[in-house]
């Protein structure tokens, strides 16, 4: 008898229980009919609120509009303007006597570099001299010669033979002052070889171009070559450097001549330097797939030197206005959406997904999810979805 009355009473008490579970889920405010809760319990796992003084870790911007630029981003090399380095070589071979400058000195069009002692040019001022004595003896036979003829004491012939040595000699005279000006001897310089009779055989090597020395690999009592590597004095003009880089094949129909490029350095950060593509390679690497674009940039100031890592950005479409936020507004959650923070008063902040576009300076493109002129956090952005975890267990 008392086993059956215990079993009455348990049987009971399930049928009380199972009845008030029954009444529960039928109320109102149970959340697993009710639609209202469950977008109510949705709403407090995706809001987070904070206290004024958590605030003060939290910035917080409005979302505005900025035009992205489609870009096509490269990595390379800054380089020499090859177009505007010459390096110097002697003509014609002789021993250094002099040098003027060293690496890193700039220079002007026409300075001396360095001089050497050349006998060809003893030669050719030697020459230069026997030949102005000769004219100067055959211009005097000459003269004689037509005097005498005006007295009959000389004949004709004799005055025709003295013109044609005359100008004969003439002839060799100019050509003899002709080569003594292509070693680089000035009319002035040749008038005091010619007045002194005195030969001189410094031979001085000029810069061809206003530039600064880039490598200088002559010293005095060197005994130079014409054409010798390496070459004695480089002289690079830098108001130009190159940037070569390395393009990948398929984007090679997204670039053309004198195309405008922006260059960014890692000493100089923040700092961009303009330029334009002045080759594009005419073949691609079998290996990599790549080809060589080089850029011709401006660098007035001389800040860019070459082997310096750069990247460049070309564009390649019209600038897009669309919504940006700061790129460190933007939250990638644990399932890998991404997420802002929206709020109206700075201490309650909604979650939303957005949907993410080019980044530009700093800025992401907000395609879907956040209008221009709403609020969102830009730094504390993470420590709001951290509270927002801690919030959620």
């Amino acid at each position: 008898m008392l086993k059956k009355r215990e079993l009455s009473i348990a049987i009971g008490l399930l049928l009380v229980v199972t009845l008030g579970i029954t009444v529960y889920a039928s109320q109102p405010g149970s959340t697993s009919d009710n639609p209202a809760g469950k977008k109510k319990e949705a709403a407090s796992r995706s809001t987070v609120s904070i206290t004024e003084q958590q605030a003060k870790q939290v910035s917080i911007v409005p979302a505005q509009t900025y035009d992205f630029v489609a870009q096509n981003d490269a990595v390379g090399y800054i380089d020499f303007n090859q177009d505007n380095t010459v390096q110097v070589f002697t003509p014609y071979q002789g021993r250094v006597r002099q040098v003027f400058v060293k690496a890193g000195d700039d220079v002007n069009k026409g300075q001396a570099l360095f001089s050497i002692d050349s006998p060809d040019l003893i030669s050719a001022e030697s020459n230069l001299i026997s030949s102005a004595g000769v004219l100067n003896l055959t211009s005097k036979v000459l003269e004689r010669a037509k005097k005498m003829l005006e007295t009959q004491s000389a004949a004709q012939k004799d005055v025709d033979q003295a013109s044609s040595d005359q100008q004969t000699a003439e002839g060799n005279f100019r050509a003899a002052r002709d080569v003594v000006k292509i070693f680089g001897k000035s009319d002035a310089e040749i008038e005091r070889i010619l007045s002194t009779r005195k030969v001189d055989g410094e031979l001085m090597v000029n810069s061809p171009l206003r530039g600064r020395v880039t490598a200088r690999n002559v010293a005095q009592g060197l005994l130079l070559q014409p054409g010798n590597s390496p070459a004695p004095v480089t002289v690079s003009d830098l108001s130009t450097v190159w940037m070569v880089a390395s393009v990948s094949e398929y984007d090679l129909p997204k670039l053309r001549l004198n195309q405008s490029v922006n260059v960014n350095v890692m000493a100089y950060p923040g700092q961009k330097f303009q330029g334009k593509i002045n080759n594009i390679g005419v073949a691609v690497d079998p290996s990599t797939h790549r080809v060589s674009v080089r850029s011709e940039i401006k660098d007035p100031q001389h800040l860019l030197h070459p082997q310096m890592l750069a990247t460049y950005q070309i564009q390649v479409g019209e600038p897009v206005r669309s919504v940006a936020i700061p790129a460190n507004g933007i939250v990638r959650e644990s399932d890998g959406t991404m997420t802002v923070f929206v709020t109206r008063d700075g201490l309650n902040f909604t979650r939303r997904s957005v949907k993410l576009g080019l980044e530009q300076e700093g800025m992401k493109q907000i395609l879907e999810g956040v209008s221009a002129g709403e609020k969102v956090a830009s730094d504390g952005a993470i420590f709001l979805s951290n509270m927002l975890a801690l919030q959620s267990r």
